[in-house]
């Protein structure tokens, strides 16, 4: 099976300890969410696996290949950025181009198609971009390579609710043709939520969450009603959220349902991986 595989990876900058002995294992064709605040690894974890940062202590391989300084480990993965990697000088034409060079399996026609959907001129210079579209720009390199694991790094930064939305339906689509593992790290949790098979939430450098997104959120659930039924059935259970809305409320709520002792009006649903990331990663 292989997949990436991190083993005891430590890495610190001066006296700030980024990552502290982080052990995960990536699988194949599987969309993996990597959650975390600011600041709390996951851009240096997904540097480290692509060679543009390494390791102090510790391991990373690719199906089975050692990831440092070897080409055939790392032409199977491509990490999509907020650092732009072309020169700002070219146009986006060039750079999809010289992408083809650099990975054989691009699909230029591909390329130019879902540029074409999100509205971006091909002959335009990359230095002129505004930063939606850099984030565009990035976003069809990223799902022409074809590279067995694709990382994405704040994709949607700066993107509008529509190109949002554009994004992750060529995502899903493009996994539901031809699967790869994406691993996708963001601050919109909500958006991404029903995207993921796995969640991984690291804080201050450690792995928190390592679980199947369905196995996560059945750990509990929300309910909603109006404000005096909610009260009175949360009295006694571990809320971690509250949303009011005139006189409806809704609570979020860890652990398990008792279904035989349900009050009449109130609507149960599915645990908010949001709130959930919320309240774990909370420093309190």
């Amino acid at each position: 099976m292989n997949g990436i595989q991190i083993n005891n990876v430590t890495k610190t900058f001066g006296e700030t300890l980024a990552l502290n002995q982080v052990t995960l294992n990536f699988e194949p064709h599987k969309i993996y969410g990597l959650l975390g605040r600011n600041g709390a690894g996951k851009s240096t974890l997904l540097n480290i696996i692509t060679n543009r940062l390494f390791a102090d202590h510790g391991e990373v391989t690719i199906d089975g290949l050692t990831s440092i300084e070897n080409n055939p480990a790392q032409n199977r993965v491509y990490l999509m950025s907020e650092k732009n990697l072309y020169s700002s000088s070219m146009t986006c034409m060039e750079a999809l181009k010289w992408s083809q060079v650099f990975y054989p399996n691009f699909d230029m026609d591909y390329a130019l198609n879902i540029a074409k959907q999100f509205g971006l001129d091909p002959k335009k210079k990359i230095r002129s971009l505004s930063t939606g579209y850099s984030s565009i720009f990035k976003i069809v390199i990223a799902l022409s390579v074809n590279t067995p694991y694709v990382l994405f790094d704040e994709p949607v930064l700066g993107l509008d609710a529509n190109h949002r939305e554009l994004f992750y339906k060529l995502l899903i689509e493009k996994y539901s043709e031809n699967t790869f593992t994406a691993i996708i790290s963001t601050h919109l949790i909500e958006e991404v939520s029903a995207l993921l098979e796995n969640v991984m939430i690291i804080k201050n450098g450690e792995i928190l969450i390592n679980e199947s997104c369905e196995t996560l959120l059945s750990k509990g659930y929300s309910v909603a009603g109006t404000a005096k039924q909610v009260d009175i059935f949360v009295h006694d259970k571990e809320v971690i959220g509250i949303d009011t809305l005139g006189r409806l409320k809704t609570a979020t709520i860890i652990g398990d349902l008792d279904k035989t002792n349900l009050p009449d009006g109130l609507e149960i649903t599915s645990l908010d991986l949001q709130k959930l990331f919320i309240k774990l990663t909370n420093e309190e």
